[in-house]
């Protein structure tokens, strides 16, 4: 039971880790090695000086579904980390983590909405005249889809997980 509590605790601080960088590194979509796109900042790099210049994208109704649904997501997790710390410390013996698995849950699915809707709308996110094939995916869109499967199967495990002593 320790081993399962302590695996758990990792796989939330993983998971939450992953979600973080995912949602504000500046790697989404990348239009080749001088150009990359995020959830914030367009970023181009100067060859000249060879730095990195960003300016805020350009808001459009997906996108901030995008930006709303993967910060809710953090949120759902912090909150559902916390909470767990709380029940570990306060709830009786034989109590279920329902809450915990519950905001666990609504994170992974709050990262699912954000990640279809930006594989599905990504010409109007991206708001580029440019051919998308041009493009690829970025590590931090593949982060998001990672982060899915492991916040609904940790999610689940806190909901089966029950308080020993």
């Amino acid at each position: 039971m320790v081993f399962l509590l302590i695996s758990l605790t990792v796989l939330h601080l993983v998971t939450l880790a992953m979600l973080l960088i995912a949602t504000l590194e500046k790697s989404w979509w990348i239009w080749a090695d001088t150009e990359i796109r995020d959830l914030w900042y367009n970023c181009f790099h100067d060859n000249a000086t060879k730095t990195w210049l960003c300016a805020a994208t350009s808001e459009s109704d997906w996108l901030q579904s995008v930006q709303a649904l993967m910060v809710l997501s953090v949120v759902f997790s912090s909150i559902s980390f916390l909470v767990f710390l709380g029940q570990l410390l306060t709830m009786s013996k034989g109590g279920l983590f329902y809450f915990t698995g519950l905001c666990q849950a609504f994170a992974g699915f709050t990262d699912f909405a954000a990640c279809l809707i930006f594989t599905f709308h990504r010409k109007e996110i991206l708001n580029d005249s440019r051919d998308l094939s041009k493009g690829h995916f970025g590590y931090c869109f593949i982060l998001a889809w990672l982060c899915v499967p492991l916040l609904l199967v940790s999610g689940v495990l806190y909901v089966h997980l029950r308080k020993k002593q």
